[in-house]
Order: C-alpha cells, then sequence, then structure tokens
C-alpha cells in the first residue's frame, strides 16, 4: 500500500494540536473517558489519541465523528465558513 506523510508546516500543526486539545477539553468537560468516545465514534482508542493530539494523518471523517459524539457536529460547519480573502478576490473582480 502506497500512503503519504502529510506534512505540515510547524506553525500550521500547532493549529491542529490546539483544535485536539479542544477536543480533549471537550471530551473531559463532559466526563466522558476516551474509551467510551472512542466506542461511540466508532474509532479504536488510539485514533481517538491522535486526533486529541491534533495528527494531520486522522481523516476528517473521523474529527467530524468525534464532534458528533460530543455534540460539536456544527463546529464542523464553521470550516472555511468566513472566507475574507475570498470574498475580497471576487469583490476586486466585480469591480474592474
Amino acid at each position: 500500500m502506497n500512503t503519504k506523510k502529510s506534512v505540515i508546516l510547524p506553525k500550521f500543526q500547532r493549529i491542529l494540536e490546539q483544535m485536539g486539545e479542544n477536543i480533549k477539553l471537550a471530551r473531559k468537560r463532559r466526563k466522558l473517558t476516551a474509551t467510551e468516545v472512542s466506542e461511540r465514534a466508532g474509532i479504536n482508542r488510539s485514533t481517538l489519541y491522535q486526533v486529541e493530539k491534533g495528527s494531520p494523518s486522522v481523516s476528517m471523517g473521523t474529527y467530524f465523528n468525534v464532534l458528533r459524539v460530543l455534540g460539536l457536529q456544527d463546529d464542523f460547519l464553521k470550516l472555511a465558513g468566513n472566507d475574507e480573502l475570498g470574498r475580497r478576490l471576487q469583490d476586486l473582480e466585480l469591480i474592474n
């Protein structure tokens, strides 16, 4: 099997790590164990560990399922929701 390793620049890796930490804190606030969340999300405990570390190799679907278990699935809609640069580029095109 040919798999590629995700390469993330350090400053962007920190964003993923913060997201993982946020997910871990959300789990703990709900007083859910890692085993409970992983079972409900249909993933291995080791995969949840990777999610909570902000691993770029974990699929978006897995991140979504963990958020769903925590009742935070609507947060997924916030991804790329505020496309300020795209709107500016579009406005420049409309002006010209």
